[in-house]
């Protein structure tokens, strides 16, 4: 019985704490995600029952979402299943391509209020990927090329994923990296990357060219793992008003506002990074 009512008492939750509701669209809601979470058809008292409405109720959001497409009816006492079409929704549009589209006018925005360059990278086996970037306006800067593989560890935004990222990607990027690098992973990673968790985002400079200080933040979806992180590579110049303050404080909130834009969250500080 209270397996039944868990449903009803997160969306009561939600409810009070919004000051706009749809009860009808909650109802259709949770009817697509009970379905969703059950391997076998689940008859109209089925769902009623476990969703704490009355068979009213759920007759009238199953009679709209059979209509719809989203659901269909199965078998002589005509049980009711999920179709293909959220499936196909969620096709039209690749999250790749999404995440992309997203966070492009985000780093633009981190480069014109910072007059910095700024990318966003993604894990790629034993390296990350750059898949957005923007150049630093004016005349001078210092940019990392759209497309190009750089080092999971030699790289503040690889350091960044890896700090958010689950025990088991985490050892599978590593993994990859020892192997194609011929070394072991270094002492003291974890207990970095357990610093980068505390404070939220990384600061380093960089491998690759003195002056420049990469600054990165994680992007996280809902699970609280690192998809991307946003970096600036941040190069001082000469009466420049904006320093690395200024770049943490755009790179936190585009990152969140990413985060937030496909269904993320914020990271969690206070967990740590366990060596394997």
């Amino acid at each position: 019985m209270t397996a039944q009512r868990a449903l009803p008492t997160r969306r009561q939750a939600t409810a009070r704490r919004s000051r706009y509701t749809a009860p009808a669209l909650e109802k259709g809601l949770d009817i697509l995600e009970l379905l969703a979470s059950v391997s076998e058809a689940l008859t109209h008292s089925e769902i009623a029952s476990r969703l704490g409405r009355t068979l009213t109720e759920v007759f009238r959001m199953l009679v709209c979402l059979e209509e719809r497409g989203y659901i269909s009816r199965t078998g002589p006492d005509e049980r009711y299943q999920l179709t293909l079409k959220l499936f196909e929704i969620v096709h039209h549009h690749h999250p790749l391509q999404r995440l992309i589209a997203q966070a492009r006018p985000l780093v633009q925005r981190v480069a014109s209020d910072t007059g910095q360059s700024c990318h966003l990278a993604m894990l790629n086996h034993a390296e990350v990927v750059i898949v957005a970037q923007f150049d630093a306006p004016g005349n001078m800067g210092f940019s990392v090329r759209l497309g190009a593989n750089i080092d999971l560890l030699n790289t503040a935004s690889g350091h960044v994923i890896l700090a958010f990222q689950s025990d088991e990607v985490r050892a599978r990027a590593l993994g990859a990296w020892s192997f194609r690098s011929r070394k072991p992973i270094p002492a003291g990673l974890y207990r970095h990357l357990n610093q980068i968790r505390r404070r939220g985002y990384e600061e380093l400079a960089s491998y690759q060219v003195h002056g420049v200080v990469n600054i990165s933040y994680p992007v996280l979806n809902q699970h609280g793992e690192a998809i991307a992180a946003m970096t600036v590579p941040f190069l001082a110049r000469i009466g420049d008003r904006v320093g690395p303050p200024q770049v943490k404080e755009a790179l936190s909130q585009a990152s969140r506002t990413l985060a937030s834009a496909i269904g993320g969250k914020r990271p969690k500080l206070s967990s740590g990074v366990g060596q394997p």
